[in-house]
């Protein structure tokens, strides 16, 4: 039997694991693809966000320094 694929490097890996969003199955084999895959990135910087982020509407911002650099002003990092 043929070890699962990742789907962002291709390594075929025993002890790949699988995620499902919004009814869509992915598989990887590792959280690092996983993050790659999946994460959103900052509406300003283009960072991958791995946590909450900042929401307004439908962008998503790492800090709210992006967020303030994009004209989003009411948004405040927690200090």
């Amino acid at each position: 039997m043929q070890a699962p694929k990742c789907e962002v490097c291709r390594n075929e890996y025993d002890k790949a694991f699988q995620i499902i969003i919004q009814g869509s199955t992915h598989t990887f084999d590792s959280f690092e693809c996983a993050i790659e895959a999946l994460a959103p990135r900052c509406a300003h910087c283009q960072v991958r966000i791995v946590g909450h982020g900042m929401e307004k509407g439908s962008r998503t911002f790492c800090s709210a320094s992006c967020a303030s650099a994009e004209g989003v002003r009411e948004m405040r990092d927690r200090a």
